[in-house]
């Protein structure tokens, strides 16, 4: 974000507008309706701005721009046809350090006028900085028809009882969950109902009702792969209630942008050799800050169940008589995939899927290769970046053939995705070539291969000749292995 936004109170403040035509009409309107005295600078007015004038409501500078017209103004609109003037009128307002806006020109403005949703008292004000404002006026409209035309009046009424609500609910998260309440309960439907007398009663009454002690609470919310637009309903509310957000380290910034702006943001990410908060660390915050009182979000890249140790973290809520729930999120297998063009099963390539964790020797020590090698099925590797040879040499040794397609999918789902493509025996050697870092998630079976074929974002999948046909590749695992190795020879010899 290049703008602050901010909202200027102009009541009973001289602001000029150079200009008299329509578009200045336009900013006139809005000026006068904010409380502004507004002068209008031009040698000729149009019709609204001359009834304007005549009432007595704005003052008249019939004359062409004179620079003397900014003294002791607060804001400045150059609204000519006059590229000059506008020009002019901006750098003489810039030396004199004075807001200005020179309409449909955001190279020469120090504001914006933004398009504006009008629930008075509050406002909504939508700004694309001069780049698309036909985007904010459409987004406006998208806007206007989902906001309540009652939450004027609520606020109006919330502002006539501040003191009181205060007075009644000191501590913040209690004060929260009343406004939480009074913006979603039977306040708001009588002035949906037109009935402001009843709802201000009503709004008298629950000040005086007992209320029961705000108790902590933890959320453990699935982020996804990293696209905010990924983010279930559920998820975005939690992040909007937060008290507190422990996140991961992969819990991207755009997701963390969603949250309220005011709550605290704790990073308590691990990675491999490196563990900024231990688990049992992590334990202990969301006990410290449950049992203030507070909303705890425990926010998780992909899935909190899939590799994502929910379950030890809600045992131990569960052991501390917490109270908590779950949202889950898309896990890394599926968004992954998804946006690189690879179905998790196909009828013609696999009829299983395994989900697996590779992030270190004892983890794979573990694991069933026998299983993990037969063909026709998905394995979806998580964390595996760091034992990609020993996870190729594993499955070759239990007979997974060595032209079995892969696809490593690096920051999936994000702007800077990339997709890297080959075979089993290739794939430490691509990964080693690309440079791949976490996060990556490794997708290997025969349906991997229709990522050459499928993808369809970001840019195309490196590491195998784009003129490979994509069904010979696919077809490679069902072949002997002989064979296999003699396709994977030739694909090298075309690629170099």
């Amino acid at each position: 974000m290049s703008l602050f936004p901010l909202f200027a109170d102009l009541q009973q403040r001289p602001v000029l507008v150079v200009g008299g035509g329509m578009v200045a009409e336009r900013k006139v309107e809005a000026l006068l309706k904010a409380g502004a005295q507004v002068t209008v600078g031009a040698p000729e007015l149009a019709a609204g701005l001359v009834r304007l004038r005549d009432a007595g409501r704005i003052t008249h500078h019939a004359e062409p721009y004179r620079e003397a017209w900014l003294d002791g103004v607060w804001l400045v609109v150059a609204a000519t046809s006059d590229v000059v003037v506008n020009r002019l009128v901006a750098a003489a307002a810039a030396a004199r350090r004075i807001f200005v806006n020179v309409v449909d020109d955001a190279q020469l403005s120090s504001f914006h006028v933004p398009a504006v949703i009008d629930r008075a008292p509050l406002t909504i004000a939508i700004s694309s900085g001069g780049a698309a404002p036909m985007f904010a006026r459409l987004l406006r409209e998208r806007l206007e028809a989902t906001l309540d035309h009652a939450l004027g009046p609520l606020a109006a009424l919330a502002a006539r009882f501040r003191k009181r609500i205060r007075a009644r609910h000191a501590a913040p998260a209690a004060r929260r969950a009343f406004y939480e309440r009074l913006f979603n309960g039977p306040v708001a439907d009588l002035l949906r109902r037109q009935q402001p007398l009843q709802a201000e009663a009503a709004l008298a009454a629950s000040l005086r009702e007992t209320v029961a002690p705000v108790r902590g609470s933890v959320v453990l919310v699935g982020a996804g792969p990293g696209d905010p637009g990924l983010l279930t309903l559920k998820a975005l509310r939690a992040l909007n209630e937060a008290d507190v957000i422990l996140h991961d380290r992969l819990v991207s910034c755009e997701i963390l942008e969603l949250a309220r702006r005011d709550a605290i943001r704790i990073e308590v990410g691990k990675e491999a050799g490196r563990h900024h908060t231990t688990q049992d660390g992590i334990h202990a915050l969301m006990l410290e800050h449950a049992r203030a009182g507070q909303r705890v979000v425990r926010l998780k890249g992909g899935d909190p169940f899939v590799f994502g140790r929910g379950g030890e973290e809600l045992e131990f809520l569960r052991d501390h008589d917490i109270a908590f729930e779950v949202v889950p999120g898309i896990t890394a297998a599926v968004a992954c995939a998804a946006y690189a063009g690879v179905p998790l099963t196909h009828r013609d390539h696999a009829q299983s899927l395994r989900l697996v964790t590779a992030h270190c020797q004892s983890s794979l020590d573990t694991l069933d290769w026998v299983a993990l090698a037969q063909e026709r099925q998905t394995l979806a590797v998580y964390m595996g970046v760091g034992e990609l040879a020993a996870l190729r040499d594993r499955l070759l040794e239990h007979g997974r053939a060595a032209g079995t397609p892969f696809a490593l999918i690096e920051n999936g789902s994000r702007a800077q995705q990339r997709v890297i493509v080959g075979t089993l025996a290739q794939l430490p050697e691509q990964a080693h070539r690309h440079a791949v870092r976490s996060p990556a998630l490794l997708i290997l079976g025969e349906v991997a291969a229709l990522a050459t074929r499928l993808h369809w974002f970001g840019a195309a999948p490196l590491g195998v000749d784009p003129h490979t046909p994509c069904d010979a590749l696919a077809s490679l695992p069902l072949r002997t292995q002989a064979a296999a190795d003699e396709d994977l020879g030739r694909m090298r010899c075309r690629a170099a």
